[in-house]
C-alpha cells in the first residue's frame, strides 16, 4: 500500500501514531519546549542572505515601494510583459501577506509568459519559498508548489527542501509528506537534504506506511550509490525502533560509516538494549566513563532517558542492575549525562558543510598529470 502511495503520490489519510508499550520507551522520543527543530543548515536556507538583499533593494528604491507595486499592477492590467528583474525586485519588496497575494498574481503571469522559454540560471522557486518562510506563510507556499499550472516554476530541489523544513519546524508533518510526494510527482531530483527530510518526516509521523516509504528511499540510495549523511540513517533506524522492528534498526544502523557522534552512541545503546544485549550495553557504558581518558578528549554524553530505558531492562537482574547503578553514578559525577532526549538529538541542525578553497599554489598543478599547468600548456 505504501509502495503505491510512493509510486502514484496519492494522498492518504494518516492514521494515529502507534502507541509505545511502556512509559520509559515513550520518554526516549519526547523533547522539552524550545528544542531546535531545524534540519537544514544556513547555507541551504540562506534566509539571512535573502533578508540582506531585501534591505538593499528597499534602499535602492528610496521608499517608493507603493509606486513600484502600482507600476507592476498597471502592467498586469495592460497585459504587458513582466521581466525577470522586475519579478526579482518585486519579491524582495514584499513585506506582508497582502503583498504576497499580489506576488502570486505576478508569478502566475510571469510563468504563463515564460512557460515555453527558459528562465536562465536564476530560479525563482527558492526566492518565493524563502519569502514565505520569512513571513510565516507555509500554506501559501504549499498551495503554489502543488499547483499544476505552475509546473516548472519550482524546478529545483531547494524549493521543496526549504518548504519541507518550514513545515517540519511547525510540526506539520502530514503537509511535509505531501511536499515530498509532490516532489516525486514532478520528478524533481532528490538531494542529500531531501533524504534527511524524508526520513525525518516518516520518523515523526510513525504511521503504518512509514517503514515502506523509508525502504523505498533506502533502495533509491542503493541504486544511486550516493553518500547520504548519517543523520538520515539515524532517523530511519529510530523509526524502526519506534515500530518495534529491532532487526531492521540494527541493519540500518550498520550502514552508518562513522558512528563517532552523540546521536549514534545513544541510538546504538538503545538498539542494543531493545535487542536484549545487556552485557554489550553495560560494557559500552563502562568504557564511556573510563577515567583514563585525557581531559582534552571529549567524553561520550548519554541521554538520561536512554539510561532510564537501560535501567528498566536490567531491573530484574540484580548483578546487571548493580553494575548499571555503579556506572550511572560515575557518568553523572563526570557530567556525561544529558537531559536531551533521543528525539532532541535527532532533530538538531546538522553541522554546516564547509567548502575549503583550493590554495593558489595547488591551482597551478594539473590534477590529472600532477605537472605544472604552465608546462602542460606549453607542451600542448
Amino acid at each position: 500500500m505504501a509502495a503505491g502511495l510512493w509510486a502514484c503520490g496519492s494522498r492518504r489519510s494518516l492514521l494515529g501514531c502507534r502507541r509505545v508499550t511502556t512509559e520509559v520507551k515513550q520518554s526516549c522520543w519526547r523533547r522539552p519546549h524550545g528544542a531546535n527543530r531545524y534540519l537544514l543548515t544556513d547555507d541551504v536556507l540562506r534566509l539571512q542572505e535573502f533578508q540582506e538583499k531585501k534591505v538593499a533593494i528597499a534602499y535602492q528604491i528610496y521608499g517608493n515601494k507603493d509606486l513600484y507595486f502600482k507600476r507592476i499592477e498597471d502592467k498586469l492590467k495592460e497585459n504587458e510583459l513582466v521581466h525577470k528583474e522586475e519579478l526579482k525586485k518585486f519579491l524582495h519588496l514584499c513585506q506582508t501577506a497582502a503583498d504576497v497575494e499580489l506576488a502570486k498574481t505576478v508569478i502566475y503571469r510571469y510563468h504563463s509568459e515564460n512557460i515555453n522559454g527558459r528562465f536562465g540560471e536564476f530560479k525563482f522557486g527558492p526566492l518565493f519559498i524563502r519569502l514565505c518562510y520569512e513571513l510565516d506563510l507555509p500554506e501559501t507556499a504549499l498551495e503554489l508548489i502543488k499547483d499544476k499550472t505552475l509546473i516548472g516554476f519550482f524546478c529545483d530541489c531547494t524549493s521543496f527542501n526549504i518548504l519541507m523544513d518550514m513545515l517540519f519546524t511547525k510540526g506539520h508533518y502530514e503537509s511535509a509528506l505531501e511536499v515530498l510526494l509532490e516532489m516525486r510527482r514532478q520528478k524533481i531530483k532528490f538531494s542529500r537534504e531531501t533524504y534527511i527530510l524524508g526520513f525525518a518526516i516518516c520518523y515523526k509521523l510513525n504511521r503504518s506506511e512509514s517503514p515502506s516509504i523509508c525502504c523505498l528511499l533506502l533502495d533509491e540510495i542503493d541504486m544511486k550509490a550516493e553518500h547520504i549523511p548519517r543523520q538520515a540513517f539515524c532517523f530511519a533506524a529510530a523509526l524502526a525502533l519506534k515500530q518495534n522492528d529491532i532487526a531492521k534498526a540494527k541493519s540500518i544502523f550498520s550502514r552508518i560509516m562513522n558512528t563517532d557522534s552523540r546521536i549514534c552512541n545513544n541510538l546504538n545503546i538503545l538498539i542494543q538494549a531493545e535487542s536484549g544485549a545487556m552485557e554489550d550495553v553495560l560494557h559500552v557504558l563502562e568504557v564511556a566513563e573510563e577515567t583514563g581518558t585525557p581531559h582534552f578528549v571529549k567524553k561520550p554524553e548519554i541521554s538520561e532517558e536512554v539510561l532510564a530505558a537501560v535501567r528498566e531492562k536490567v531491573k530484574n537482574n540484580p548483578t546487571q542492575c548493580a553494575r548499571f547503578e555503579k556506572v550511572y553514578s560515575k557518568l553523572q559525577t563526570s557530567g556525561q549525562t544529558s537531559l536531551l532526549s533521543l528525539d532532541d538529538m535527532l532533530c538538531q541542525t546538522p553541522h554546516q558543510r564547509k567548502h575549503h578553497p583550493i590554495p593558489l599554489e595547488q591551482r597551478k598543478i594539473n590534477p590529472r598529470t600532477f605537472r605544472s599547468l604552465q608546462s602542460t600548456l606549453l607542451a600542448e
